[in-house]
């Protein structure tokens, strides 16, 4: 959405019609503000002497004490030297130690040796380490082992009676060695020289001892890694023989609980008669299982030969040939088919020369006839044979039937037994079970414990050398601290006191001249032509300037004073004033600035140049060459170094970006969050859009008020109907100004339109 109509006017029937541009010479007008300079009641003052630094002052003070900074940074040499000489050198040696959990896989429990077991020890277990090679244990046996209780560099008794050392002790500087035990003096001593840390993202553990003597240094830093290990070592076979102790004892307590358990299932299971058989089963479900299968059996027999009875008397009772596998495998059967064969053999060969009524074909085939009902009566009996069968096997289910419902009667009553019976067992596996796995412990716990050297949970990497370089005192760093730090503390002071010197009567001279030059600077353009105001410094060193109206002069308020007031009196309803016209010219940058800077008499006020078409901000500009909204929208430039301030007020300027930057930047969605924030920071925010052609509508009439700079020629009701059209498009509220703001109403300072 763009507002381009704005170009257009009205003409006398009512129809919307072009005006054309007004042409201004807008190059004329930008030089003419760029090149005449403000006059000197509009020039600011001169910076005031107060708060500079004379570089060549200090110099000169510090040339001409010298002797202040030479003598005491010389003396504070020969000292340190002299210090760092005298002292009694300290050797360090150390050693390292890895912590890498090291166990012998033949060493871990049976149901750990199949596992993979990481290698991986986090810092707070190494930080641990640390501290178990600073526990008092382990330094009471390195102290006796290494006899340094009789050293005298580790018992300061030994030394004798150092009388600095008891007055300082007197007056609770330091503390009195006779004061402690024999023990804690030399724990104190031992702590001082011995120093464990943890080397950064590794396992790796420094251990460094300092001694005046360099061998006792190796010695005792290598006796400090060789006793960690002999500790940990300890303390696991310590482990193990407390776990083997308390386990032997819950071994003979789980022994008597699973004896009893096992005595009260045999017991109940004697008493209930729940005799287990074979596949761990008891009687009566192994009786039930048998009878079942049998009755199963006798079922299965039973329909089989009832089957067979109704397919051979079915065969009978149809007249078909008898073909059953039972009648046809009979021996009888097989007899009487074979002479049947026979027979019809006979029958055929006769019938060929005989006819029906023969007596030879009579006779064979009477005896055929026979032989059929022999067949039909041997089928017979097998049918019959097959129902007795039937009625044999039904009478063997009925009786399996019966027993197998006695018997589940009696697997019914003892139901409540077996379950008790069932939770002794469980009861007792439990125990038992318990009772191998303290078993099998017990005996890994016992071997542990006869091993002579148990795994410790680190290794020595690296062994404490003697060293001959000593490591206290650092004789060159000390010096040249204690040099350099003289040398700065000195020159320091005498720098503080000459600007201390400096300062003062410079701010009361500045102070006092500051009116004086003012007031003649007001004089000088009260004479000049047409003065219109001038400048009167409030009271106070650092009090702001101020405009005010020159006297004798009591011009009428202006339209565009009563613009601002009316803008500023409406508050939040005004914070956003989009300045816009119907004609490029520089009219419209021209309100725009001209506007701002009557509301920045009392309110903090920006001007955002969103037309790019008149180079006016940056001609009043403090920075011409300032990057603008382009080069923030790129990231090349923040927020402190696009905002600017004019040269002739408080107002603050944005210009649009350096020439030739694009001007498509404009309408990125991120210059809507730039005036925003604008917004959060200033009173008002004046945007000049020029003819806003091409910027998005919702940039400029978002929670914005309108204020219109039309063309010298455009009609009246063209006017209405531009301001209706504005109030259509979101503006909250419209202004149409007069006529355009000329140029030297904002280049020439005037009565109501410099800021001050």
């Amino acid at each position: 959405m763009r507002l381009a109509f704005w170009r257009a006017g009205k003409d006398n029937a009512g129809r919307v019609k072009a005006v054309p541009e007004k042409a201004v010479p807008e190059k004329a007008a930008v030089q003419k503000v760029a090149a005449k300079p403000a006059p000197d009641f509009y020039k600011p003052a001169a910076a005031a002497p107060t708060g500079d630094i004379d570089l060549r002052a200090l110099g000169h003070a510090l040339a001409r004490k010298k002797g202040w900074i030479i003598v005491p940074t010389l003396l504070a040499a020969v000292l340190s030297l002299t210090a760092v000489n005298l002292a009694t050198p300290r050797y360090k040696s150390e050693a390292r130690i890895l912590v890498d959990g090291r166990e012998n896989v033949f060493l871990r429990p049976n149901g750990e040796r199949s596992e993979e077991r990481s290698s991986v020890v986090d810092a707070e277990a190494v930080t641990s380490q640390v501290q178990l090679l600073l526990s008092r244990d382990l330094a009471r046996e390195i102290i006796k082992k290494n006899k340094l209780a009789e050293r005298p560099e580790f018992d300061p008794v030994l030394q004798g009676l150092s009388r600095v050392k008891s007055l300082l002790a007197l007056f609770g500087i330091g503390r009195d060695a006779f004061s402690l035990a024999p023990e804690e003096r030399v724990l104190d001593a031992y702590y001082e020289r011995f120093t464990a840390y943890a080397v950064d993202k590794s396992r790796v553990i420094v251990i460094e001892f300092q001694s005046r003597d360099p061998e006792l240094a190796a010695r005792v830093a290598n006796s400090i890694a060789e006793g960690y290990l002999v500790m940990q070592q300890n303390a696991r076979q310590e482990q193990a023989k407390s776990a083997g102790l308390w386990l032997s004892g819950e071994i003979d307590s789980l022994r008597k609980k699973v004896a009893e358990a096992e005595s009260r299932v045999e017991d109940f299971r004697s008493k209930s008669s729940l005799f287990v058989g074979t596949n761990n089963t008891t009687l009566s479900n192994q009786q039930m299982g048998e009878l079942n299968t049998q009755l199963n059996n006798a079922r299965a027999l039973k329909s089989d030969a009832e089957s067979k009875a109704r397919l051979i008397r079915e065969m009978l009772q149809s007249g078909k040939p008898i073909e059953a596998s039972e009648v046809l495998n009979s021996e009888l059967t097989r007899r009487l088919s074979e002479q049947r064969v026979t027979l019809r053999a006979q029958l055929a060969e006769q019938s060929s020369t005989l006819l029906d009524n023969h007596p030879r074909i009579k006779e064979l085939k009477a005896q055929l006839a026979d032989l059929d009902r022999q067949l039909r009566e041997e089928a017979s009996k097998l049918s019959r044979s097959f129902d007795s069968d039937a009625r044999i096997a039904g009478g063997r289910v009925e009786g399996l039937s019966a027993s197998l419902e006695q018997v589940k009667k009696q697997a019914g009553s003892t139901n409540t037994q077996d379950v008790q019976l069932r939770a002794l067992e469980r009861e007792a596996k439990a125990q038992r079970d318990l009772l191998e796995s303290y078993l099998a412990k017990y005996r890994e716990a016992n071997t542990r414990e006869n091993i002579d050297a148990a795994p410790a949970d680190g290794r020595i990497i690296s062994r404490a050398s003697v060293s001959n370089t000593p490591a206290y005192p650092k004789k060159l760093p000390i010096v040249l601290i204690a040099t350099l730090a003289t040398l700065m503390l000195t020159a320091g002071a005498i720098v503080t006191g000459e600007l201390l010197r400096m300062t003062a009567p410079r701010a009361v001279a500045a102070i006092a001249s500051a009116p004086a030059a003012i007031r003649a600077r007001a004089a000088a353009a009260t004479a000049a032509a047409e003065p219109e105001s001038e400048i009167e410094p409030e009271s106070g060193p650092e009090a702001a300037p101020v405009f005010r109206e020159s006297p004798g002069i009591a011009p009428e308020p202006s339209d565009m004073e009563q613009l601002a007031d009316d803008l500023r009196n409406a508050g939040d309803a005004a914070r956003k004033v989009t300045v816009l016209g119907t004609a490029s010219n520089e009219s419209i940058t021209l309100t725009a600035l001209t506007l701002a800077r009557l509301i920045a008499r009392h309110a903090r006020v920006v001007v955002v140049d969103l037309s790019a078409s008149s180079p006016t901000i940056s001609a009043v500009s403090v920075d011409p060459a300032a990057p603008g909204l382009a080069e923030l929208m790129l990231g090349e430039a923040s927020f402190s170094q696009i905002i600017t301030r004019d040269k002739l007020s408080r107002a603050h300027l944005v210009t649009s970006g350096r020439a030739g930057s694009d001007r498509s930047l404009l309408q990125s969605p991120r210059l809507t969050l730039a005036i925003d924030a604008l917004l959060r920071v200033y009173d008002h925010v004046v945007l000049d859009a020029g003819t806003a052609s091409d910027l998005p509508a919702e940039l400029l009439t978002a929670q914005a008020r309108a204020v219109v700079v039309p063309d010298a020629s455009m009609a009246p009701d063209a006017r209405t109907l531009m301001c209706d059209q504005l109030r259509a498009v979101g503006f909250s509220d419209v202004t149409m100004l007069s006529r355009p703001v000329q140029s030297s109403g904002v280049i020439e300072p005037g009565l109501r339109v410099v800021a001050a």
